[in-house]
């Protein structure tokens, strides 16, 4: 199918088609104007029959939706994709009418049993999507917009070899750390000693993210909620004297937890994180949900190209002395060029801006 062309019985290929995709997202970061990725999974897809369902299913496709629309293979022989550019406002009632227009042409192209067999979930790029949690669907339907393949494969096999190993030798080599740190916390202030909050990680998801405390029990996140949303809108007063862009002198925050973050020995248990899998050694700081309310679209494809990290390029080179947006385009370059050795060399560097404290609180 060639761009602007009519969709019909044929399908774009695989790379083809995530290559339009990969366009698409671009534009919307760009201009701000949303659109609609429909996926359709289909288990008879691949079996020998499967060539005469997704037959049909395009030629409905097509006379359901329009010239500028495109129909492809989001994942080759298992599941189709449509992108619907250029739908202006996207809110709730427009995606279901979508939805809707999709599932009825479907169901006038095949039988009622291929039609149980399909799967449709339909999102608007960059945040929301008609699914349920419990409608069996498998995956997150960003996770192939960023496919590494050959090389680039098996060096992310490589990494995550890295990040095991790396986090097991580090959980025993700073088992007497651990347990100082712990005590410290224990006898300075009332609470636990770890501290879990949820955390945005790749594709959205959310999981547990693992501190040692450093601040008084029950306090008000409002002043640190106040405080993101300026920093993400650019508020210049947010800077502070020293040229810091991070919040100081907050009052949640124990003596011994001063000490903690400004080391970043409060970020320790996060090793438990990379060896769960969550995160990885070396890569974006995962955000709090509300801070992820508040990116622009730009700003989420930190939580769309890469796994989250303990540590990287921002912690070993700008720290809390750069704006937001520049902390965003250092993760974007690091997702862009990453590799083993690049990787290496920020581990190596991250133990000396940790112990200076460079812009940390």
């Amino acid at each position: 199918m060639a761009p602007g062309g009519k969709v019909n019985a044929n399908v774009a290929p695989e790379s083809a088609f995530l290559q339009t995709l990969r366009r698409e997202v671009r534009r919307t970061e760009r201009s701000g104007r949303p659109f609609v990725l429909a996926l359709v999974r289909g288990d008879a897809f691949g079996e020998e029959n499967g060539w005469r369902i997704v037959r049909n299913l395009a030629a409905a496709i097509a006379s359901s939706t329009r010239e500028t629309d495109w129909l492809g293979w989001y994942e080759q022989n298992e599941t189709l994709g449509i992108v619907l550019t250029e739908i202006g406002e996207a809110n709730d009632s427009k995606l279901e009418l979508l939805a809707q227009k999709i599932s009825s042409a479907m169901q006038q192209a095949v039988s009622e049993e291929e039609f149980a067999s399909l799967r449709l979930v339909v999102r608007w790029f960059p945040q929301h999507s008609n699914r349920r949690e419990d409608d069996g669907w498998e995956g997150d339907v960003y996770r192939d917009l960023h496919r590494r393949q050959g090389p680039k494969a098996t060096e992310d096999l490589a990494k995550r070899a890295i990040d095991v190993g790396g986090s097991l030798v580090a959980l025993m080599l700073l088992a007497p750390v651990f347990a100082v740190i712990a005590v410290l916390v224990r006898l300075t202030s009332r609470g636990p000693v770890f501290y879990c909050q949820k955390r945005v990680g790749q594709y959205g998801k959310l999981f547990n993210f693992y501190k040692f405390r450093s601040m008084y029990l029950n306090n008000d996140p409002g002043l640190h909620r106040e405080y993101v949303t300026q920093l993400i809108d650019g508020a210049k007063h947010v800077q502070q004297p020293n040229g810091m862009y991070k919040l100081v002198n907050d009052p949640r925050v124990t003596r011994v937890g001063r000490f903690l973050r400004k080391s970043s020995l409060d970020e320790l248990p996060q090793f438990f994180n990379v060896l769960r899998g969550d995160m990885s050694l070396v890569g974006p700081r995962p955000p709090l949900p509300y801070e992820f309310e508040r990116y622009r679209t730009w700003h989420r494809r930190r939580v769309l190209e890469i796994t989250p990290g303990l540590t990287g390029l921002w912690q070993v080179k700008g720290r809390s002395r750069t704006t937001f947006d520049e902390m965003v385009r250092m993760d974007l370059h690091y997702a862009r060029t990453r590799s083993l050795w690049m990787d290496i060399k920020i581990i190596l560097q991250t133990p000396a801006a940790m112990f200076a404290g460079t812009g940390a609180s």
